[in-house]
C-alpha cells in the first residue's frame, strides 16, 4: 500500500483553519455562521491598489516571472514611500519581497536555524511559527506569559534560563498575533540586548504596525541600536492595506550574509505573484486618513469585543494594545471541544459563531486549553450580534 511520509503524518494542522470544513458544513445546511477566527476583517482596501492593477494590466497580453527578489519599483516604493516615513532607514539592497509575510518568517527561521537548533518565542505566539519550525527540524523555546498580567513580558532572566548552545534566535510578533501584546521600547531594547550578547538572530514579524492603540509610536526592532547586524524584519501588505489575497511580504535586515541567503531561498521559488506586486505598489499611494480612519475603527471594535467578553460569565480578557485579536479566557473544559461544538450543534435563531481554540499557540503542555482568539474584525453591529450567540452558546454549554 502506498503511503505518505511521516513528516506528512505528523504536521500540525493549523489550529485558525482545521474547524472550517465544520463551519463549511454549517453553512451549507442554511446556518449563519459569524467569523470570529481568523484575521480577515471587513475593511475596504485602497482604491489606490485596485487601480494599480487595472492600470498595469490594460494591454497586457501575459503574466510573466519577475525578479525573484520582486519588482524594482515595489522595492524601491516601500523603501521610500513607506520605511523611511515611519522612521526605519534602508536601502534597496536590505529588503527583499516575499510571497507574504508566511513565506519571509518561514525563510528568516531556515536563514537563523539548523536542523536540530533552537529559537525561542514567546507564547502565545503566532501558531504557523510551530508549523514553520516543525518543517525544519527546529525546536521552539518558549518563554511564558501571563493571560492575567496582559501577557507582560518577564524579565530577561526568563530568557536566560532556556538559553543553550543550540540556541540561534528569539522569534517575536510585535503587535502579537494572537493576543494583542504590544512591545514597549525598554521590552524591545531588552530583548535586542540579550540577542546581542548571545550573539543570536531577532526575527521580529511587524505585519500588525499600523494597529497600535496607544500614544507611544511603535519602536520597531529595526531601529535597536547596536542590533543592526541580529535584526530580520518580517513585513506584509496584508493587513497594512487589506489585501489578504495579494500574498506579498518582504523580508528586510542590514545583515548582507542574511539577505544573499534570503535571495537563493527567493530563487527556489522563481518569483513572488505578480499582480499581487502590482496591488502593492499601488497601495503606496494610500493616504494617511486611510490608516487614522482604519484605527479609529479597529478601536471601536476592540472596545465592543472586549466589554461583551468581559461581561460574560466565567470569561476574562486582557485589553490588547496592538493588531485586532484577544485572547480570552473561556469558562469551558476544553476550547477546541467547544469551538467545534459551536459549529456542529449550537445555533441560535439559525446562527452560530467560530472562534480558534488558543492551545497552538503554546508550546507549554495544556497551556491556553481553556482560552480562545477572538478576531474583532466584524463592524460594531455585527460583532455584537456573534458575541450575543457566544454568550448564550456558554450558558448552553455549561448548563
Amino acid at each position: 500500500m502506498v503511503k505518505i511520509s511521516e513528516k506528512a503524518q505528523t504536521m500540525p494542522a493549523s489550529a485558525i483553519r482545521k474547524l472550517v470544513p465544520f463551519a463549511d458544513a454549517a453553512k451549507a445546511s442554511g446556518v449563519k455562521v459569524y467569523h470570529l477566527n481568523v484575521g480577515a476583517p471587513d475593511i475596504k482596501s485602497p482604491d489606490c491598489a485596485f487601480q494599480a492593477v487595472v492600470e498595469k494590466c490594460t494591454g497586457m497580453h501575459h503574466l510573466s516571472y519577475t525578479n525573484s527578489a520582486g519588482l524594482i519599483e515595489l522595492r524601491r516604493g516601500l523603501v521610500e514611500k513607506y520605511y523611511r516615513k515611519i522612521g526605519i532607514d534602508i536601502s534597496v539592497d536590505e529588503l527583499l519581497v516575499e510571497v507574504a509575510g508566511s513565506e519571509a518568517f518561514a525563510c528568516a527561521m531556515q536563514i537563523a536555524a539548523d536542523k536540530g537548533d533552537e529559537i525561542i518565542v514567546i507564547e502565545p505566539f503566532y501558531t504557523n511559527y510551530n508549523t514553520f519550525a516543525f518543517l525544519n527540524g527546529i525546536t521552539l523555546k518558549a518563554v511564558p506569559t501571563d493571560i492575567r498580567e496582559g501577557f507582560r513580558i518577564p524579565d530577561i532572566s526568563a530568557f536566560e534560563k532556556i538559553l543553550t548552545p543550540r540556541t540561534k534566535a528569539v522569534l517575536i510578533s510585535n503587535p502579537c498575533n494572537p493576543s494583542g501584546k504590544l512591545f514597549s521600547r525598554e521590552e524591545m531594547l531588552a530583548i535586542g540586548e540579550f540577542c546581542r550578547k548571545h550573539d543570536l538572530f531577532l526575527i521580529s514579524d511587524e505585519v500588525y504596525r499600523e494597529f497600535c492603540y496607544t500614544e507611544e509610536p511603535h519602536f520597531s526592532a529595526m531601529n535597536i541600536p547596536g542590533c543592526e547586524q541580529n535584526v530580520i524584519l518580517v513585513d506584509s501588505v496584508s493587513k497594512r492595506y487589506n489585501l489578504c489575497g495579494s500574498r506579498i511580504g518582504c523580508i528586510v535586515s542590514r545583515n548582507k550574509d542574511v539577505m544573499a541567503a534570503a535571495l537563493k531561498f527567493a530563487q527556489s521559488r522563481l518569483c513572488p505573484p505578480l499582480l499581487g506586486q502590482y496591488a502593492a505598489l499601488g497601495a503606496l499611494d494610500t493616504p494617511q486618513s486611510y490608516f487614522d480612519a482604519t484605527r479609529e475603527e479597529y478601536i471601536r471594535r476592540r472596545d465592543c469585543a472586549i466589554e461583551a467578553l468581559n461581561a460574560m460569565e466565567g470569561v476574562y480578557t486582557p485589553t490588547p494594545l496592538g493588531a485586532f485579536y484577544t485572547v480570552a479566557e473561556l469558562p469551558v473544559d476544553d476550547a477546541e471541544r467547544f469551538a467545534k461544538w459551536l459549529l456542529t450543534e449550537y445555533r441560535l435563531n439559525g446562527e452560530t459563531v467560530m472562534i480558534t481554540p488558543a492551545a497552538s499557540f503554546y508550546k507549554t503542555p495544556d497551556a491556553g486549553r481553556k482560552q480562545a482568539r477572538i478576531a474583532y474584525v466584524l463592524e460594531v453591529p455585527e460583532l455584537r450580534k456573534a458575541l450575543h450567540i457566544l454568550a448564550e452558546a456558554l450558558k448552553a454549554y455549561n448548563a
